[in-house]
């Protein structure tokens, strides 16, 4: 019923940034929570950041909350991760995430739609 499609991962430097975006489509996008986790080789999914429908409401996890930023353009239907100092444990694919109740959380199961994910390596 919605699809999301991740853009913007790629290859980058320790200390580098990165600026990903994630389109949705297929159902009104205003009244959604976005989110976004990422799950590194052989490592469970992790909780990375979320926003509410608004955009004035953020959390992130404490791996990434002084280096990331989650906003929104609803006009767009468009979520955002801008990445900065990047390290390499960042390493890991990127999935958008929408909570249709607009629910805001860091528990992957509490999120009712999923991108195909985007690559992001950081080298040392």
């Amino acid at each position: 019923q919605v699809q999301l499609v991740e853009s913007g991962g790629g290859l980058v430097q320790a200390g580098g940034s990165l600026r990903l975006s994630c389109a949705a489509s297929g159902r009104p996008f205003s009244s959604y929570a976005m989110g976004w986790f990422r799950q590194a080789p052989g490592k469970e999914r992790e909780f990375v950041a979320t926003i509410n429908w608004s955009g004035g409401k953020a959390y992130y996890a404490d791996s990434v909350k002084a280096r990331f930023t989650i906003s929104r353009d609803n006009a767009k239907n468009t979520v955002y991760l801008q990445m900065n100092s990047l390290k390499p444990e960042d390493t890991a694919v990127y999935y958008c995430a929408a909570n249709e109740g607009g629910l805001v959380a860091g528990t992957a199961d509490l999120y009712d739609y999923w991108g195909q994910g985007t690559p992001v390596t950081v080298s040392s």
